[in-house]
């Protein structure tokens, strides 16, 4: 959530700044700004609504001349999206970008009020400015770390004194790195923000003060000078880009079988990559969103083939309940960006109690994959667009790995080289089926005028409708529900009238009768039947879409990308910002 891009060099960074926010969109927000400083003063610029509407604001106004710059793309938390709720932030001689929530904002805001601080906007942004404003005597590392003693929850801080020729930095459980440059440095909420100008940068842990000019980088820990390594990101400029295809999503779809064999290919080659789980006794999956649904795929396979019990839980709910660990439990957090506060949380939580944790993470140098005792990369590279698609199809690869490793280490997996043969046809037949995307699209001209859509399935099947739901829902607007399909004659069948679109997932051999009967029960009553299946032999009630047969483990990976196209179609035929949804957000950094 929000993005941060900071500037320092030998020339005007406004034309960075605006490139830098536009990589940041991804991450969601109602508004943006930036400040430029030279010798002797500090503009801001701010604009409610996407990007252009600051770039024409900054095109109609006298920018400074200065070669340090900050700016921000803000998603409201404190405060309505307005001008004077967008960031930066400026008291005195302090201006400030934030990402994350300051939990004792209105504690601190009543003190400083005391004091004869006067405030201009609603955020616990500007708190944070006039607290590190108050602590300035001209010592910026000094009033940056006795401020970060005070404020409580997450941050990330892009700083600039209006008396220094330096910009600054800190985090706190919300990501920033330094991007290492010629002659200039740079700061970002990712790499993906200044890939187009260098791969070197470097991680900060909390509360590290960064002071960065065109040609120096120091690190201070308690007002105390340290040392970092300096890293080289592996990700190509090109793949930040969605080239010439309309919309990100639609690319990184795409993408999948290739992601797919380079994932598969690490692992499948040299399966001792893959955690073995087969000594625990209970598995906690713990996530949100997408990698939640991804979860309940890997529960099905982690019971049904290695015999552990598996629970699913949701990491915002995780984090505060009472949780007994009466058992050898093993933990596994899944999440794309690997700084989702509350999956965080989650993990923290666990090993405060000495429970092992495991993460499936893309980001390999994101906060959970730093932290946890355990790590599975998936290989996605960037992933752009807010709805996550290639990721979460490879937490389900990685899932059903684990799953595979289990049950063949626990004696319950006869035909282990065989099913490690098969995968590897995976990304081959999953090319096949995204090569029909036309049939995907005649789904999308076929109800995207409808207001109700339901998906119906059962076991391992209802855990793909809700991520077919979940897309739907995400990138068209489209009221969605999923159900387990013996649910329906328990009140959800009252819902279906004439051609309400049911998507039907049928894969499981051992109930798909069960699920073919519900079918037929809602087709009965006129439902438009849009089924899924991996048997030619299906009936089919109004569409039916046959993705190849594999191995139960796998099976999935082939169904849920028909399901991605048909809601990145509904998006595209509504006109809507597809890679950015309203009111969401990529990396949900604060609670």
């Amino acid at each position: 959530m929000c993005g941060i891009i900071g500037y320092i060099g030998k020339k005007n960074p406004i034309e960075f700044l605006i490139d830098g926010l536009k990589k940041l969109e991804y991450r969601g927000y109602d508004s943006s700004g930036i400040a430029i400083k030279d010798e002797n003063s500090v503009q801001l610029i701010k604009s409610t609504g996407r990007i252009k509407n600051l770039e024409n604001k900054i095109n109609n106004t006298k920018v400074l001349d200065g070669n340090i710059g900050i700016a921000h793309t803000r998603w409201a938390t404190h405060g309505m999206p307005t001008v004077a709720n967008a960031h930066p932030h400026k008291v005195s001689k302090v201006t400030l970008v934030h990402n994350g929530i300051i939990e004792n904002a209105e504690e601190l805001k009543a003190k400083l009020m005391e004091e004869g601080q006067i405030f201009k906007s609603d955020t616990d942004t500007e708190v944070a400015c006039a607290v590190i404003n108050k602590y300035y005597t001209g010592n910026p590392i000094s009033a940056i770390t006795k401020a970060t003693n005070i404020l409580r929850g997450s941050y990330a801080f892009g700083i600039i004194f209006d008396d220094q020729d330096k910009l600054y930095a800190v985090r706190k459980d919300s990501p920033l790195i330094v991007g290492i440059g010629n002659y200039e440095n740079y700061i970002a909420s990712d790499i993906a923000a200044i890939i187009n100008y260098t791969n070197k940068y470097m991680l900060l842990n909390d509360n590290e003060v960064i002071e960065l000019s065109n040609d120096n980088i120091k690190i201070y820990k308690d007002n105390k000078e340290i040392k970092k390594e300096v890293s080289t990101a592996n990700i190509s400029a090109e793949e930040a880009d969605k080239g010439d295809y309309k919309h990100f999503m639609l690319k990184e779809i795409m993408e999948e079988p290739l992601v797919l064999a380079r994932t598969l290919n690490k692992y499948i080659n040299d399966m001792s990559k893959i955690y073995d789980i087969s000594g625990y006794k209970e598995i906690h999956i713990v996530a949100c969103g997408s990698a939640m649904y991804a979860g309940l795929i890997g529960k099905n396979l982690i019971e049904e083939k290695a015999n552990i019990k598996c629970f699913v839980e949701c990491a915002s709910e995780y984090r505060y309940e009472k949780v007994v660990y009466d058992r050898k439990t093993l933990v596994i957090l899944v999440s794309q960006s690997g700084e989702t506060a509350d999956t965080i949380a989650a993990m923290r939580k666990a090993k405060e109690n000495d429970i092992d944790t495991l993460a499936i993470v893309n980001v390999k140098t994101s906060t959970i994959a730093r932290e946890a005792d355990n790590v599975i990369f998936i290989e996605a590279g960037p992933e752009i667009a807010v709805a996550t698609t290639k990721a979460y199809l490879l937490q389900v690869a990685i899932l059903s790995l684990i799953a595979l490793r289990a049950a063949y280490k626990k004696g319950l997996e006869q035909k282990y080289t065989e099913i490690l043969t098969e995968a590897k046809e995976l990304p081959v037949k999953l090319q096949k089926v995204l090569n029909d995307h036309d049939k995907f699209l005649k789904i999308a001209q076929d109800i995207y005028k409808n207001h109700d859509v339901f998906y119906i399935g059962r076991g391992v099947d209802y855990a793909m409708c809700l991520e077919g739901s979940l897309k739907l829902k995400e990138v068209s607007y489209t009221h969605s529900d999923a159900y387990q399909a013996g649910e329906l004659k328990h009140g959800t069948i009252s819902l279906i009238e004439k051609d309400t679109p049911v998507f039907a997932i049928i894969s499981d051999d051992k109930i798909k009768n069960k699920t073919e009967s519900n079918v037929i029960e809602v087709a009965s009553r006129g439902a438009k039947v849009f089924t899924i299946t991996n048997d030619i032999n299906i009936k089919d009630h109004y569409f039916k879409y046959v993705v190849p047969k594999i191995d139960y483990y796998f099976q999935p990976i082939l169904i849920v990308p028909p399901l991605q196209l048909v809601g990145y179609y509904v998006g595209d035929l509504k006109g809507l910002d597809i890679d950015k949804p309203r009111n969401l957000a990529k990396s949900v950094t604060v609670e």
